[in-house]
This record gives C-alpha cells, structure tokens and sequence, in this order.
C-alpha cells in the first residue's frame, strides 16, 4: 500500500499577500481522495520525533535555538517565514514523515511525503522556506539504523539543494545529486557530489533528455541501495520563482523516469515534494498530484 505523511498542521497561517502557497498542503490530499487516486487508508499522521535524528544532523545549538525561539531577526528573514512555536512544530512533524516514509518504503518499494523537500537547511542554519532538512535526517536515520548502506539524494526541484550538499560533503555514504536552474536561487551554490545547471527556459525535451543520460550512470557508480527522490514541481515554465520551461506532461514525465527507474531497479525510494509556487494553484496541485498517480499506478 502506498503510505503518505499528512498532517494538518503542514498547512501553516502566513501574513496575508505571503508568496508560500500553504493553501496546497491542505488540496493536495482532498484532490487525491476526490478522484479515487488514493483512501484515507493510505494516509497517516507524523508526530513528534526523537530529538536525537534531528541533531545527528542539524547542530544542536542551531536545533535548540529554534526550539526555543531564539532565532535572530536575520536568520528569521533568511527562513522567509515568521518564526514561531507551531511553525517549528510544523517542520519537526514533516521531517518525522519523511523518517517514517523510510520504514514504508523499505517495506512497500516506496513511500510519500505531502511536504518536505527542505533542501535549503543547512546543518547550523535555515533558508528560503527551509528549517530541517527532511531527507538528510532521513538519510542520516537509514544509515545510523544500518538500514541502507549507500543513498542517492535525486533533487530535481529547480533550485540547488545547497543546504543537503552542504549536510553531507564529507559523508562518502550519501551521493547528493541535484539538477537545477543556473540562474536560479541560491546565487551561492554549494558543491554537490553532482550538480547539473539548467539554462532558463529549458524544455521538457532536453530536461528529460539530460535526466536520462544521467541517472542511470549514477545507479552504476554510486549503487545505492536507497534513494530519496524531491520531486519539486517549480520547474513549470509558469512558476513565479523558476526559471525554466516545463510542462506539466513534461513534469509528469520526469516523475515517471525517476519512479519508473527505482521501481526496475529494486530500489526503495522516499519522495518529499518540494517547491512549487505557479500563480494558479490549481497548477501546483495538478503537478503535485501526478506524481502520487504515477506512484499508485506503477508501485500497486
């Protein structure tokens, strides 16, 4: 069965005019209950986790800060989001989705997080929209438990993600492999194990055509016997804070390489969704939602 972390509290209380489109947290699951893509069944709720995999990753002094609202003014501006009690509730629940999507998809082949995707959290600090890294205590969770021996990080949202490149480059167990937009956000990239830069307006040809002369050359040198998947859809040529030129067939596309690759493979992947920030969200859910159809329809 396919298992997704879903919470309420993913859908976060911003100023009004923010540019975060909180409200597709809460649309996302009632699009695939409402069109027979998934039950209620195939959801279950976070909680809490241990504190311990969340500092085996973020500095504990960066991590209790945070807990106790102690984030400077400038790193709340960094964050991009008004620091508060429930807003960190809100990011420790995420990353606990996303370490109990680990368990289901070791079980199940594969398994979904609703949110996550924080790839801008850096070990001492957060950016853009990015508190705890989701995957990364993810990562860090399957090799302390000895449950993955090699993981491959696939982040094809359209930004760099400098935070998770950053968490692991000294780690010779974790491989980050991110594709992204050359102009986009961070102006600063870090260095991922490998990094791809996009040109603006790329399309949904070349995108796939890039992807897959890729991929399978890391399955081949890296052998992960894990892979955490971010399947961002700001990659849409209509999305406000990207850069290049995708469909949503193109997206869906993406999606189906990189499941469809794991699935031949054997190997368990966990997908965190990512950034998606087009004007109409019906858009966003609509990109969003494709990738939970490709999970059902290939996995189940």
């Amino acid at each position: 069965m396919l298992k997704i972390a879903y919470h309420t509290i993913y859908k976060h209380p911003l100023p009004e005019g923010h540019r975060f489109p909180m409200m597709k947290y809460e649309l996302l699951p009632q699009q695939l209950i409402y069109e027979g893509t998934c039950t209620q069944s195939n959801f279950f709720e976070p909680e809490i986790p241990n504190d311990k995999h969340i500092v085996a990753v973020h500095d504990p002094e960066y991590f209790y800060d945070l807990l106790n609202m102690m984030i400077s003014a400038k790193m709340s501006r960094k964050i991009g989001f008004p620091i508060s009690e429930d807003l960190v509730e809100r990011e420790r629940i995420i990353a606990d989705g996303t370490l109990k999507n680990c368990d289901f998809a070791l079980h199940y082949g594969i398994s979904m997080n609703i949110a996550g995707g924080t790839h801008h959290a850096f070990s001492d600090h957060g950016e853009a929209f990015c508190m705890l890294n989701d995957q990364a205590i993810g990562a860090k969770y399957l090799l302390n438990k000895g449950l993955a021996k090699k993981i491959l990080i696939v982040d094809l949202d359209v930004h760099q993600g400098n935070g998770t490149a950053e968490i692991f480059q000294n780690d010779t167990n974790v491989f980050t492999f991110s594709m992204h937009g050359k102009s986009n956000y961070p102006l600063k990239k870090e260095k991922s194990d490998l990094d791809i830069e996009l040109e603006k307006g790329t399309t949904d040809d070349l995108y796939l055509s890039i992807l897959k002369q890729n991929l399978p050359k890391l399955l081949d040198i890296v052998q992960p016997d894990f892979i955490f998947y971010l399947s961002g859809v700001d990659v849409l040529k209509s999305d406000k804070l990207g850069t290049l030129g995708l469909t949503v067939h193109g997206c869906k596309l993406r999606d189906q390489y990189v499941l469809d690759t794991c699935k031949k493979h054997k190997i368990p992947v966990q997908c965190s969704m990512g950034g998606g920030y087009s004007e109409d969200i019906r858009i966003i859910v609509e990109a969003h939602a494709n990738t939970f159809r490709l999970a059902q329809s290939l996995y189940f």
